[in-house]
């Protein structure tokens, strides 16, 4: 699995995630994530059960136990992919994104790479030779016939398995298998006071958000993260990541 060696997870994201936090809040510098974890959500009246020592002990021996239980099938799997990226088209085979976990900190979230090497610079002479495409990309950030993407990385996002190599931010404890979707700093605004529950867990590979619908609004989104942290439950987890497992077993069986 890939060995982080640029990380700076010791460091507080003091930059452009706190900047836009100290808008959303009105608080200032690192203690936006510390106060709030210390008062909990202005929405919610009990403590989060994130701030007891029985949450941290289930979920950490949740996530280990349940990815060492996994490892005869995820191993073979996590190799054959890897060789699968390795051979479709030249370059690195995992892909680091830069996101932000619990109690703010940056870390990198990996995946499998699903893109071309050189995409940046093809796109822009893509964007460049089809109006219609450009014209998509700046309403949507998106395209429907994406050129970035490999064909082996085509399949891999349509069925989630580009996101397996964060079995490794589980395992080094930066994420765990269930809990918020990690965000970016441009987001962290956005979530408003939203952003202080996000603080109070670890993102997760799957989650409530996951689970409950791709039309969900930001709003129900941020709504849906709030009551996730405030009302965790060990059943709750094991339940998201059954019905994670049922969907991902239906994506796979489309091919």
């Amino acid at each position: 699995m890939p060995i982080d060696l640029h990380s700076n997870d010791s460091t507080i994201a003091s930059g452009a995630a706190f900047s836009l936090a100290d808008k959303a809040t009105g608080q200032t510098g690192a203690s936006t994530c510390v106060s709030n974890l210390e008062s909990g959500s202005a929405s919610w009246t009990t403590p989060a059960p994130a701030n007891s020592f029985r949450y941290k002990a289930l979920k950490r021996a949740l996530d280990v136990l349940l990815i060492l239980a996994a490892a005869p099938v995820l191993a073979p799997l996590l190799l054959l992919i890897a060789a699968a990226v390795r051979i479709s088209s030249p370059g690195p085979v995992f892909f680091p994104h830069r996101r932000i976990r619990g109690h703010g900190l940056f870390f990198n979230l990996w995946k499998f790479r699903t893109m071309y090497a050189d995409s940046a610079e093809a796109f822009e002479d893509y964007l460049s030779q089809n109006p219609a495409a450009r014209t998509e990309w700046l309403a949507t950030h998106a395209l429907g016939n994406d050129p970035r993407i490999t064909g082996v990385g085509a399949f891999l996002r349509k069925t989630g398995l580009n996101e397996l190599p964060q079995l490794w931010n589980v395992l080094n404890g930066s994420m765990s298998l269930v809990g918020p979707r990690p965000i970016v700093a441009a987001e962290v605004e956005r979530y408003g006071d939203g952003f202080a529950s996000y603080c109070m867990v670890k993102p997760g590979m799957t989650g409530i958000w996951r689970v409950s619908g791709s039309n969900l609004t930001r709003e129900a989104r941020v709504s849906l993260l709030k009551r996730y942290v405030h009302t965790w439950s060990l059943s709750g987890d094991l339940l998201i990541l059954l019905k994670t497992l049922f969907s991902f077993t239906d994506s796979t069986s489309a091919y």
